[in-house]
């Protein structure tokens, strides 16, 4: 049986300000650190390790009801240095990546 799953799309966009010798994307590091926190408490937890798919690096979040892991995307949406557009796809764990039903954050 299958379990609720929500992917967080994040568009693979180097961060502003970011010199030609530095990593381009830092914000992942600074989601991966949000996600790893939230193991303390009861707002879910990673899923996964993140991936790459297309122009978009997934980070996955279950273990706890919809609309909470919603909150957690828009949470991890509204991080300093996460880029525009944003977005998440609810899912299940049974599912290819970058299917299921897509939430605006």
């Amino acid at each position: 049986m299958a379990d609720l799953l929500v992917e967080i799309h994040v568009p693979l966009i180097p961060a502003e300000g970011v010199g030609e010798d530095d990593y381009p994307f830092p914000w992942i590091e600074t989601i991966e650190t949000f996600l790893f926190d939230l193991e303390d408490g009861d707002r879910g937890e990673m899923y996964d390790d993140g991936e790459e798919l297309g122009g978009e690096y997934l980070f996955f979040v279950w273990g706890a009801p919809e609309d909470v892991l919603i909150d957690v995307a828009r949470d991890i949406a509204n991080l300093r240095g996460v880029p525009e557009g944003t977005y998440a796809r609810v899912s299940d764990t049974g599912a290819d990546m970058g299917e299921g039903r897509r939430v605006a954050l």
